[in-house]
C-alpha cells in the first residue's frame, strides 16, 4: 500500500487526525498533485488553525505553482498562528520566506 492510500485510510477512520492530514497533503505535494495537496492543507487549517507547519508547507506548495499572492496570505496567517502559539522560530522562518517572495 502506498503512503497516500495508507494516509487516506487513516483519515477515513479518524478524519480529525491532523498529523495524518498534514502527511497526506505533503505526499500529494511531493508527487505533484498540487490541487489535492492544497485541498488537504485547507481542510487541515480549517479544523486545526494552530497547526503551524501546515501554513508554511502550504505556502511552499503555492510558490511551486507561481501562486505567490496566495502564498503571501498563507504566510501572513501562519505568522499570526505561530505568534499565538508562542513559536517565534516558525514565525521567523515564515517571515523570511515572506520577505523572499516580496511580501
Amino acid at each position: 500500500m502506498n503512503r497516500i492510500a495508507m494516509l487516506a485510510e487513516i483519515l477515513a477512520a479518524n478524519p480529525g487526525d491532523a498529523f495524518a492530514r498534514y502527511g497526506l497533503a505533503m505526499e500529494y505535494s511531493n508527487t505533484g498533485k498540487i490541487e489535492e495537496a492544497l485541498q488537504e492543507f485547507k481542510t487541515l487549517l480549517e479544523k486545526n488553525p494552530d497547526y503551524v507547519p501546515g501554513y508554511f508547507m502550504a505556502a511552499q506548495t503555492l510558490v511551486k505553482v507561481d501562486r505567490t499572492d496566495e502564498a503571501k496570505t498563507m504566510l501572513q496567517n501562519g505568522i499570526v498562528a505561530a505568534q499565538r502559539k508562542g513559536d517565534s522560530h516558525a514565525a521567523s522562518e515564515m517571515q523570511g520566506m515572506l520577505d523572499e517572495i516580496g511580501g
